[in-house]
């Protein structure tokens, strides 16, 4: 890392605070979340005892913290924890009986409870503080929605230029320069941990966008047109040549354009079962990837399908290894992945972990697995119950619908890839929050009422920035 990377990392806590200074608590965790995501260096900062380093997200959410406890601790004294917060509770802990389990001793399970608490919980908990209502959820649709904005000219520089910005502002690459070249050009990294994070981020920027449109919530952003803002988020995304972000865009446009044309939430729920079913048969061992691979032979391009037949043949030999401990996993220490001897007669590691599903499997067992999944989709799940289809397109709640749909695509994706981005636990924490605090809005009754408010406030929603 630079000395530069170094800097940035120390005026970033100053920064978050000016921030707080500044604009209302709500306002200013959301755009130091995502400045943070946007901008600071990869693999840089500082050596923290007892507690996880302050660098990446980590910094930004310690930054924010010690923000609201200046400027609005009050907060602190409204928060209600509830069941519906006890499955990311419980994976915040998982490593505490990983590590009893498995000898490691009672220190290192506290301590890899309290990286896993920071990295999940802390986004989760910010969510649950600040976002538990449909205002909240709406401030940050149209902040992320800004936030793929910025992005794009800097994606746009890598497409035609390759991934070089990180090493251009802090002087080094942060991961290998052979994974950004993409059918015959290059997939953009900007400032984040890997083009597959690049990817799923300015997915998920377009489709609110799309969303915002069709929900009629915003009709500009920094004076641009809503419709040519979904163009420009479009376009760029396709040009970043992520395909599996391609394939999330596809699920994220049909379940929403169903709700819309068809008044169905089937897809989603069926979407949410296909990511339940996949666990249970993937981690029993039962699952048929020459099928899959078969299927996918006909759409994909051929090197993105022998990239998936190898993940699926190194979680088949994973799983059969996390299956011997499957309750509690093998805990940490890279324990839970496969050695042999080399013809040096040396002990090397030969599996690959791709995906967050078969990490935190041979980690924290059955245990973590369940808590993982059940923290970020029963959200979800509350939420098609609390309001009705026919309400997913108003203005009032397509941006928590549209937010929503975006956290379970992450899951999905969590199937495939390991590359966490802390803006979805966020978006959990907001929806756990909402199921609590917000009225139920799907009667008959107050669908009417919300058609007939939204055509008396066209106006009000037009000047919404």
């Amino acid at each position: 890392m630079s000395s530069l990377a170094q800097l940035v990392m120390i005026l970033w806590l100053p920064i978050v605070l000016f921030l707080f200074s500044k604009y209302p608590p709500r306002k200013a965790m959301i755009v130091s979340f995502l400045g943070g995501l946007l901008f600071l260096p990869q693999k840089a900062g500082f050596y923290l005892p007892l507690i996880p380093d302050y660098q990446g997200m980590v910094a930004t959410c310690y930054g924010i913290f010690i923000g609201i406890i200046i400027y609005d601790s009050e907060v602190f004294k409204r928060f209600e924890l509830k069941w519906i917060d006890y499955p990311m509770i419980f994976f915040g802990i998982a490593h505490l009986f990983s590590s009893l389990t498995n000898g490691l001793g009672l220190y290192d399970g506290i301590n890899s409870s309290v990286t896993q608490i920071v990295q999940w919980g802390m986004p989760y908990f910010l969510g649950r503080l600040y976002l538990n209502n449909l205002s909240g959820l709406k401030e940050l649709a149209i902040n992320i929605v800004k936030a793929g904005l910025l992005y794009v000219p800097l994606c746009l520089y890598e497409v035609r230029m390759s991934p070089q910005l990180h090493n251009i502002v802090y002087g080094y690459f942060p991961h290998s320069f052979a994974q950004t070249m993409r059918f015959g050009g290059w997939r953009p990294q900007v400032f984040m941990q890997h083009g597959l994070m690049v990817g799923l981020f300015m997915m998920t920027a377009t489709l609110v966008a799309i969303w915002l449109w069709q929900g009629r919530v915003i009709a500009k952003i920094w004076n641009i047109p809503i419709e040519w803002v979904v163009v420009i988020l479009f376009v760029t995304f396709i040009l970043i040549k992520s395909t599996g972000a391609y394939a999330l865009m596809v699920m994220g446009l049909g379940i929403l354009f169903s709700a819309k044309w068809l008044r169905l939430n089937l897809p989603l729920i069926l979407l949410l079962l296909g990511i339940v079913g996949y666990l249970i048969i993937a981690s029993s061992g039962n699952l048929q990837t020459d099928n899959i691979i078969s299927s996918l032979q006909q759409i994909f391009p051929e090197d993105r399908v022998e990239s998936l037949e190898f993940r699926f043949d190194n979680e088949e030999l994973l799983g059969e290894k996390a299956r011997e401990r499957i309750l509690f996993g093998w805990g940490g220490w890279g324990r839970n992945r496969i050695y042999a001897e080399n013809w040096a007669g040396e002990i090397e590691n030969i599996s690959v972990t791709d995906s967050l599903w078969i990490i935190v499997f041979g980690i924290n067992g059955l245990f973590g697995l369940i808590t993982l999944f059940s923290s970020l989709l029963l959200p979800v799940v509350y939420l098609m119950i609390r309001y009705s289809v026919n309400t997913w397109f108003t203005p009032k709640v397509s941006s928590a619908i549209v937010l929503g749909v975006c956290l379970t695509l992450f899951m999905v994706d969590c199937l495939v890839n390991a590359m966490f981005n802390p803006i979805f636990p966020l978006i959990g924490g907001g929806l756990s929050g909402l199921f609590i605090y917000s009225p139920q809005l799907s009667t008959r009754k107050n669908i009417r009422k919300i058609r007939v408010k939204t055509r008396k406030q066209v106006i009000p929603f037009a000047i919404d920035k």
